[in-house]
This record gives structure tokens, sequence and C-alpha cells, in this order.
């Protein structure tokens, strides 16, 4: 059966909305079509936060509340899920504790960003840590920008208000909400539209296989935290949408004791920890990627499958040696990640086929690895260079090496002349390094862009190689890696 309307819950009750444009923004729904108008626009690019609300969904017997930029979220995309924006949180009069912990510590001035902070401390009010640390909240934070009044007071908000359990008008009704949201889980297709134009949601891989063998023009969807900005900066005219959100065989993850597999539409929040078990580098890479926001949104498939060049998983998955498993209709067929790339925002990839698995061998033993990210910005922003090393080791001297760096190449690329400069080398002579540190001249030719220029990026490579050889050799990080030793980042995860 096919429901030709998205169902969510809202406020209690369950809200229907039918006859949509398949580019309808949540933000928009909600400023021009509900007039709630407490979700602001800023960036219109899922970067400042402003816009931030609260999706919740069934997990464990309650109610899971993650944060989303409405912004770039697309209105179809809430489907199954329970809605919450900034207007909700007060109830008869009495502000929530999150919110009156804002007032108390004067977080607040000019108030356009408030909103989308307070969501996210909302999120957090219900999903943070116990007991709730100052670095959690900033990493909580790290996707919602205020100009005018400084972070100490909101962080101060949020040590106030968010350290206990959760006691709301929320957490009250939780058993209502799970079993509205159980009522909504019908299993249905969604379609809503017609042939030329639609926004459709399969509730199966093989609905999803036979809609995407009829529209093969058709743009996927997983956590919209690109596609969005094709709509919104891009002004893309997309007349035909379908979401992979609710197929639930792509949001499944498989673990054994050498590899790791992660469905497309496993999310960056949902994937971390099974990643950061592989290697504490790779825990650090996902905890930088982008903010709470567009963790909990953007998907593993979807960074790799839009071909960008500065993903930051491709270059730490290809080192690592991982496969992909794509299916059109009913084939499947799998190939190595870093033969997915072809050109720039161009894969090995047929109209109608699409992304279905990862699979990531786990590190063996003696082997070492090793993912640095470059950016301006330490967090919530996008790579000027990613290197990643997957180093084997015979005692001291490596046997095989595997390199890829991001923010290099039209391509996240591996370094064919590095890895084989490096085989042979001696982690105690360092001063054989340098035909390998040379080599990276050779693997790439890194453009000037607004981000960084070629030589910088060159240097950058270059010394990354010093670096991953440098740690390897000592066992250790260096203090000059602002994450830290590695023990403590062990302890963490």
């Amino acid at each position: 059966m096919v429901r030709e309307t998205i169902r969510f819950w809202r406020q209690g009750r369950a809200v229907e909305v039918s006859g949509f444009h398949p580019r309808t923004t949540l933000l928009d729904y909600l400023r021009l079509q509900e007039r709630r108008v407490g979700t602001k626009e800023g960036c219109a690019e899922g970067d400042c936060g402003a816009c931030t609300v609260a999706l919740g969904r069934p997990r464990g017997g309650r109610v899971h509340y993650e944060p989303v930029n409405a912004c770039i979220l697309l209105l179809g995309q809430i489907d199954g899920a329970e809605l919450v924006t900034v207007e909700d949180l007060a109830v008869g009069g009495e502000l929530h504790p999150v919110q009156t912990a804002m007032v108390e510590a004067h977080g607040s001035q000019c108030g356009f960003c408030t909103p989308g902070i307070v969501m996210s401390l909302f999120t957090l009010y219900h999903e943070g840590q116990r007991p709730l640390i100052r670095e959690a909240v900033n990493d909580a934070l790290a996707g919602n920008l205020c100009r005018c009044t400084g972070y100490r007071p909101i962080v101060d908000a949020a040590l106030q208000a968010c350290g206990e359990q959760p006691k709301d008008a929320f957490s009250a009704n939780t058993e209502q909400n799970v079993q509205g949201l159980t009522m909504l889980a019908d299993g249905q297709d969604v379609f809503v539209g017609d042939e030329t134009r639609f926004f459709a949601a399969p509730a199966s891989e093989n609905s999803l296989a036979t809609l995407c063998a009829q529209h093969p023009d058709a743009t996927l969807v997983a956590g919209c935290t690109d596609v969005g900005l094709w709509i919104t900066k891009g002004m893309a005219e997309i007349e035909k949408v379908i979401w992979l959100g609710r197929v639930a065989e792509l949001d499944i993850i498989e673990e054994t004791s050498d590899m790791l597999g992660i469905g497309a539409t496993v999310t960056h929040a949902d994937a971390h920890p099974s990643l950061a078990r592989i290697d504490p580098d790779l825990g650090e890479l996902m905890r930088r990627f982008g903010s709470w926001q567009v963790r909990a949104s953007g998907t593993v498939g979807g960074n790799i499958a839009n071909g960008s060049p500065i993903g930051d998983l491709a270059p730490a998955l290809i080192a690592l040696g991982s496969e992909l498993e794509l299916r059109h209709g009913d084939a499947t067929r799998t190939m190595p990640l870093e033969d997915f790339f072809i050109a720039y925002r161009k894969q090995d990839r047929v109209p109608g086929e699409f992304l279905r698995r990862i699979t990531v061998p786990k590190l063996k033993v003696h082997e070492v690895f090793r993912a640095y990210k470059i950016s301006k910005r330490f967090d919530e922003d996008i790579s000027a260079a990613m290197g990643a090393f997957k180093l084997t080791l015979d005692g001291r001297r490596i046997t095989e090496a595997r390199v890829a760096f991001g923010g290099m190449a039209a391509t996240p690329k591996r370094a064919l002349a590095t890895e084989q400069a490096l085989v042979g080398l001696s982690l105690d002579e360092p001063s054989s390094w340098g035909e390998a540190m040379a080599a990276i001249a050779r693997d790439y030719q890194p453009l000037d862009d607004h981000r960084s220029s070629a030589a910088y990026r060159a240097t950058v490579a270059r010394n990354l190689v010093f670096k991953a050889l440098s740690e390897t050799a000592s066992g250790e990080t260096r203090a000059t890696r602002i994450i830290g030793q590695r023990d403590a980042l062990q302890a963490a995860e």
C-alpha cells in the first residue's frame, strides 16, 4: 500500500500533510504554514544553528531526541517523528528548565540565535551524559553561533539545567508519545505528488530498488546535509526526491571480530561508537564531523555517495581498505572504495543504482592507523586537507602502507607513490623518511581555493607524513595534537 501524505507527531497529536512541493524545507513549513516563527533562518546552510529544532523517535522504550537544522531538512523527512520547536517548551506559562537557566545565566542578548541554542540544549537536557562536563556542552553547542553574548553564560546555563535527569512535560509524556509514534509506523511506502514531481519515501529496500529503476533521474536523499544546500544556495530545481530514511535494511550496523558493516543510511552519530572502537583517531574524526545537528542527520553513505573531494570519511575508510556494496534493481556488486570516485563529483554509479553498505576492515595485529583533519576552525569546519595512514609493521620496519588524502585532488585519492616509499622504512631511522615525505608531491597537485593555497596543502601533506611516522615510532601522540594523549581519548570513548 502507498500513503499519499506524510505523518508526524506534534504537541501530543498526529499531523498529516499532503500536496507539498518536494523541495519544501522544514523551516519554510514552520514559518510559512504553521506561522511558528521562533525558529529562525540565519545562514540557510546548516552552519549557524539558528533554525535548530528537535526530532524525536522511539528508542529503548522512550523518545530519543536529536537536534536538526530545519533550514536544510526537507519537510518529508520528518515523517514518523515527533517535531519539537522552541514554542513547545514552555507549559502553562512556565518556562522549560533550559529556558529558565538561560534567563538566570544571562545567556541571551539580541535573541536571534537563542531559539536554536535553546533547542540544542533541550536535546542535551534529554540525551546528555551524566554527570555533565563542560567539554560535552561545548560539543553540543558547536553547531550554534552566538554573535553577541559569548559562550560562557550559555555554557553555564547548560551546566545548570542539563546535569540532572530530565523532568519536564516531555519526559512525563514519554509513554503517550511512544504510543503515538508507534501508531505512525505503518510500514507503508510514501509517495506525495505525481510521476513528474514527487517526494517519495519507500519503506523497504525492494521498494527503493523498484522506485530507483522507474525514476533513475530522481535525487536520492539520506540526511540532506548536502542536497539541502543545492536547494537553499544553488536554487536547484529538484522535482523528484527519494528519501532513504524509512528503509530499515539500510540502517543496520553489523560487527564481527575483523569487520564492521555500516548500512548506507546509518547516521554519523550512530556510527561514531563503532568507528571509534576501530581506532581513537577515527573516533576523534567523527567527533569533529560537522556539528551535533549534522551528525544527527548526515549519513555515512551520503558522505561517500555525494563524491565530495573534501568528505572526511572517504580518505580514512580508503586507508583502512573499505569496500562498497551497490544495488541496481535485483543486482548487487562490490568494489574497493577508492575505485568509486572517478572525477570531481562523479562516481562509478549508473542511474538508478544506490549505495547500500560499506564494509570496513578492523585493524589487525601490527597495523597502526593515524588520521588528521586540518581546518581553519577546529570544530564544525570543512577540511583544507585530511590525511589517513594505515601502516603494517614487522617489528620496527614498515612492510605495507595505505595512505589516502582528501582535499588534495578532485577526488579522495590514495597516495600510491608515498605508499611505495614508506615500505621498508625503519621507524628508528628518521633520517630515511625524507623520500616518503617528498613522494607526496608526486601523488597530488593541489589547487588553490578559499580554504587554503596549493602551497599550504602541499606543505601540510608532507608534514603529516612525518607526523604519522613520528607518532607511530613513539607509540603515542605528540603534545602538539589538540585532542591530547591517546589513552585519555580511549578512556573517553
